[in-house]
């Protein structure tokens, strides 16, 4: 399948506008696609060097975020070089691989809470206890991935059908997304709050720099969350929508958004909480979060 369009002849005939599904509604820019291509690369190498060095497991699907996120700049490069002649296959590309990677970032994010506070042995100021805390999180994300996937396998079809049903497929997987992660900020926010009127002997020490860590989690919480609501209204506006006609869009709230995210985490990066919990003693990490490796 080519051209930028599902429909049959995707002609100039206005009663039929309405149901041409263009790849595109823009010509999508080589250079954006390159830039980001190179940004990602740099800070995924950067990322895969020191999860390696550092034995960080749980922050392997923030890694494999970036290499989709990666993969995902490759696709529209592809799409920019065939302009405007667009096949299917570099298109699903951008779309899948840009859509999913956040919600494996999301992943590692949830998990590093779990890590903080239990470093702490604050599970009693959280609103969900350690058992419950990653397993409720991370399968929300699971479920927003799988669907978001699913959509854009259906849309692999080609046809106007398939386009449009994976679209709202899509909708409901990025309301999922947006839900569990609102839930999310919320319960670190409410964790925060209660430590502050609350306070435990080991928030004030200052060889525990979870304070850090939890405000570089709200930063990039905040990035990732803005880009899924730019991302669902998007979706929502249809494939004839004003977001979907300007490229810079997706440069400023999903690119640059996703690379900041990724990027903070490579200054401030988890293994320092990593390597209190490997300390021993108070600071053992037991019980779920064991199986995401730390």
């Amino acid at each position: 399948m080519n051209s930028n369009s599902s429909s049959s002849g995707g002609s100039d005939n206005s009663t039929n506008a309405a149901a041409v599904f263009a790849f595109y509604r823009y010509d999508p820019s080589m250079a954006g696609a390159v830039i980001f291509t190179l940004l990602f690369a740099i800070t995924t190498i950067w990322h895969i060097v020191q999860l390696w060095r550092t034995q960080t497991w749980f922050f392997i699907p923030f890694v494999v975020g970036g290499i989709f996120e990666i993969i995902g700049y490759i696709g529209r490069g592809l799409s920019s070089h065939e302009s405007p002649n667009w096949t299917l296959g570099p298109y699903l590309l951008q779309t899948l691989f840009l859509l999913l990677a956040p919600a494996l970032l999301a992943a590692s994010i949830y998990m590093l809470l779990g890590r903080i506070i239990l470093i702490l042995g604050a599970e009693s100021h959280a609103i969900l206890r350690k058992k419950w805390l990653t397993k409720v999180f991370v399968t929300g994300d699971v479920l927003s991935f799988f669907l978001q996937g699913a959509g854009g396998g259906i849309q692999a079809s080609g046809s106007l059908s398939g386009m449009q049903t994976g679209e709202h497929i899509i909708v409901v997987g990025l309301l999922v997304q947006i839900f569990f992660f609102g839930f999310f900020m919320v319960t670190a926010g409410a964790f925060d709050r209660k430590l502050k009127k609350y306070p435990i002997p080991r928030c004030r020490d200052p060889s525990v720099p979870w304070r850090k860590h939890l405000n570089i989690l709200y930063l990039t919480s905040f990035l990732i969350m803005v880009r899924s609501v730019f991302r669902l209204v998007e979706y929502l506006q249809g494939n004839d929508g004003y977001l979907l006609h300007h490229e810079v869009f997706l440069y400023i709230f999903d690119a640059v958004l996703i690379f900041s995210a990724m990027a903070v985490f490579n200054f401030f990066h988890p293994s320092e909480i990593t390597h209190l919990l490997h300390g021993g003693g108070d600071y053992e990490l037991q019980g779920a979060g064991d199986k995401y490796g730390v």
